[in-house]
């Protein structure tokens, strides 16, 4: 299979008619082997338009997803980020490429491992791997992101995340259950502003819910 072409394709025949038209999202994406994120069983889907199953009934998200997440995010060479769940480190190396850092975490420890060993066969090693589920309240993070991706869905919005912005932050998260999901761009004011969060829902899509996320949704965060 030629991936060159096929990386090609997806970023000018899936991607960018998405309307993805930030000049460095496109060219990250066109950059990173996507191909070097997936198990050897999927690598001929890995640049189609579908969700690639992984391990734990998880998945990746559909490329154009992938490329209107990381556009919304505004992502600078000074951010610092925060990705809720690694999964299989395709979007921590896009995110890693655009900023200056990224904190990624994920409750399983083989995406873990598996996105490190990627990650470093890329030569990308601006980014920290943790295993933790910030949905649990005993795992705290006690720091702020310039920008957060959230890679899994809340069946409703709840202010745990836009909480971990710094002034002038940005989240993309999906709310929603079942067939009536959406995306959703939140951006924290500056200065006087700065306890203000402006939420602007972007597109309907579908996406697997985080783990848990039902039962603990119910904590008070």
């Amino acid at each position: 299979m030629n991936y060159e072409q096929a990386r090609f394709n997806m970023v000018e025949q899936q991607i960018r008619p998405w309307s993805v038209l930030d000049d460095t999202v496109l060219q990250t994406m066109a950059d990173i082997p996507r191909d070097t994120f997936i198990d050897d069983e999927f690598k001929s889907m890995a640049y189609a338009d579908i969700e690639i199953p992984l391990a734990h009934g998880e998945s990746m998200m559909f490329p154009r997803v992938e490329g209107r997440l990381l556009q919304e995010l505004e992502l600078d060479i000074d951010d610092e980020c925060l990705e809720i769940g690694t999964g299989s480190g395709f979007v921590t190396a896009c995110m890693a490429t655009m900023a200056k850092h990224v904190h990624s975490i994920d409750i399983y420890d083989d995406f873990l491992q598996k996105a490190s060993e990627r990650l470093d066969a890329n030569n990308i090693s601006n980014v920290l791997l943790e295993n933790k589920d910030i949905l649990d309240p005993t795992q705290t993070i006690n720091k702020k992101y310039d920008a957060i991706a959230v890679t899994g869905s809340l069946p409703e919005y709840i202010p745990l995340f836009e909480q971990l912005l710094k002034p002038n932050g940005r989240l993309f998260v999906v709310i929603g259950s079942g067939q009536t999901m959406h995306a959703m761009r939140v951006a924290r004011g500056a200065g006087d502003d700065s306890d203000k969060f402006e939420r602007t829902s972007l597109f309907e899509t579908e996406l697997k819910a985080l783990v848990g996320v039902e039962v603990k949704s119910s904590f008070s965060f």
